[in-house]
């Protein structure tokens, strides 16, 4: 008999064990498998899987697992001992769960969904499953856009889930115990009670090919989390036993972004502001590193350097890391909120900055609204604090983009440079690099009706900076084209790429997101088997066409996006939300903003 530590790297993957797993033995009603479509090492690192999973523990009656996607070595292990996908707590099969839920984080995990139910041996067509199979749901930031996996998914939940997840398990617990429920009344159920569902077999959409007819007949809301004070918030997390990609402590000071970048996705779709008070972050950040032992802290949102109150919370922070030696890290920094007393009682590692475009001009196209004073001001006086390594990142193909804004990389990076060299005059080199995506039009931004740049573009553009680079002594590095071109296919695709994306995973396509196993070529084959348009679905949109995620609101609306659009031709820049209200339609669904640049729901 095969032995699985002969033939299985890093098995305590799929065994869980972790230090302060809930109490899983309990009374239970309901089981709930929370999956990530990713390695362990991915998912563990995942903080929104890590509150709704605990979120869910705390319900009586209730008992939330996890699973994450197996390597080969391991689903080969299964299939040899005629084994199904198990969950890591209990290694109950997947198929013996109520709900089996994908946090959708991004499009490229969507091959490793049909990889995990099949090994599951779950039907992967959501019609083909029957009363006594799990309802399998879909949440996270990419269910902005549903359609491409509408058929493989009972439904989908969009927007923040701590407040309605917990009624709806309560109610599906409620009907089960006190008269049985099948699925289809249940689908129905939550269809008609929860603006926040979506349930695609109740609601055919229209396509000509790869272009939308109509979209579906149902108004999804993004569900908003209204008090970053009172919502369920788990003040420990699960310690593993292996390395993963964020191994410490993480607490979220806020969530959304006051800063309107036009290419963010994340910047429109988690909006508005909500903030902790210093003193529950201080709190939230104590207790983590108390309950998980880690001597490192993360303090986590989409760009920490904006918390109004950073200050007052580093204030204590500080002190009490030092005490505690205590590795203190402030991810997501902006150029125009960084501050050399962040540095305080910390090693100097490196920095990450984002300035996303070589000039000025571009820079208010997209509306990053920093300014060169900006980075040269923080850079001065990081270097002066101690710091010697910098990571600054791009992108290529933009809106309005010229070979002039490409030469400002280079250039800027130069001068970043010499600016180094003249402030610390120090025999110590600065380790430079510099890194380049390309821009990707995603839905509900300003640039959803923009094209995709061409390969030949993107391409011209990568080798004169890795040209230029490679003279000047500073790392430069880009990313493939063909994981962008397949990321915007994703990202903007409708029910017509249901077919394809399956036939893909078929012909080989699993763990997209990994640059050493994403192969095109799966798809390449399966788009032309099924005669889909990329070009049409990549490519510039018109201003009135319907798109496959206008039955999706989030609060800001299709009329603000067109306004932005429009100002962004004219290189016109918008302040951040905390300077000014700039009417982008959340405050008429019940959004308002009060003194301290909160929002909340009236």
């Amino acid at each position: 008999m095969t032995k699985l530590t002969d033939t299985v790297s890093k098995p305590y993957r799929y065994f869980g064990g972790e230090y302060n797993i809930p109490d899983m033995s309990k009374e239970c009603r309901v089981r709930f498998c929370m999956c990530v479509a990713d390695s362990y090492e991915v998912g563990m690192s995942n903080l929104g899987v890590r509150i709704l999973y605990y979120l869910f523990n705390s319900i009586d009656g209730v008992v939330c697992e996890r699973c994450y996607a197996p390597f080969d070595d391991y689903a080969n292990y299964l299939r040899q001992q005629g084994k199904p996908l198990c969950s890591l707590e209990t290694q109950r099969p997947l198929s013996q769960f109520d709900f089996v839920g994908f946090s959708m984080q991004y499009e490229m995990c969507y091959s490793n969904v049909f990889y995990m139910l099949e090994l599951a041996n779950i039907p992967v067509l959501a019609a083909e499953r029957t009363d006594d199979m799990p309802f399998v749901v879909g949440g996270g930031p990419c269910t902005v856009n549903p359609e491409p996996m509408y058929k493989y998914f009972d439904f989908f939940f969009v927007g923040e889930g701590e407040t309605p997840w917990k009624q709806i398990i309560e109610d599906y617990q409620q009907q089960k115990t006190q008269h049985g429920v099948t699925k289809q009344q249940f689908l129905r159920y939550v269809d008609e009670h929860y603006s926040c569902i979506y349930v695609p077999s109740l609601h055919p959409a229209s396509y000509d090919g790869d272009k939308v007819v109509s979209p579906p007949d149902r108004l999804v809301w993004r569900n908003i989390e209204s008090d970053m004070n009172t919502v369920f918030t788990p003040h420990t997390q699960l310690v593993p036993s292996m390395e993963i990609v964020h191994d410490r402590a993480v607490a979220e000071l806020f969530r959304g972004c006051a800063n309107g970048c036009r290419f963010c996705q994340a910047g429109f779709i988690y909006r508005p502001v909500r903030e902790r008070t210093p003193e529950q972050a201080f709190q939230l950040c104590a207790d983590l590193l108390r309950n998980t032992g880690y001597d490192e802290l993360s303090l986590n949102s989409l760009s920490t350097g904006d918390y109004s109150g950073l200050r007052p919370l580093l204030e204590k922070l500080f002190p009490y890391a030092e005490q505690n030696h205590v590795q203190l890290n402030l991810p997501s920094m902006r150029l125009d909120s960084f501050k050399g007393q962040m540095a305080q009682g910390n090693r100097k590692s490196s920095l990450t900055f984002a300035p996303e475009a070589g000039t000025q001009r571009l820079r208010d196209v997209i509306n990053k609204n920093i300014t060169e004073q900006n980075i040269f001001d923080t850079l001065t006086e990081a270097f002066q604090v101690g710091y010697s390594s910098v990571k600054l990142y791009f992108m290529l193909g933009l809106p309005t983009e010229t070979w002039q804004d490409i030469e400002g990389i280079y250039s800027l990076a130069c001068r970043i440079k010499a600016l180094y060299k003249r402030e610390r005059n120090s025999a110590k080199p600065l380790r430079l690099y510099v890194s380049t995506s390309t821009f990707i039009p995603k839905p509900f931004t300003p640039f959803q009706w923009c094209a995709l740049a061409e390969r030949e573009d993107i391409a011209a553009k990568q080798r004169y900076l890795f040209d230029a680079f490679k003279k000047s002594g500073i790392q430069f590095s880009y990313n493939d084209y063909d994981c962008s071109l397949m990321e915007a296919v994703l990202a903007r695709g409708g029910r017509s790429l249901a077919d394809p994306l399956y036939l893909a995973y078929r012909d080989g396509a699993r763990f997209d997101a990994w640059n050493d196993m994403f192969d095109f070529d799966h798809y390449r084959k399966a788009f032309a088997q099924c005669g889909t348009d990329v070009a049409q679905i990549v490519g510039a949109k018109a201003l009135d066409e319907p798109l496959p995620w206008d039955f999706v609101d989030i609060g800001v609306t299709k009329q603000y996006l067109a306004k932005e659009y429009a100002k962004a031709a004219e290189g016109q820049t918008t302040p951040s939300c905390t300077k000014q209200c700039n009417g982008c339609g959340l405050q008429k669904h019940g959004y308002c903003r009060n003194s301290h640049g909160n929002a909340h729901i009236d």
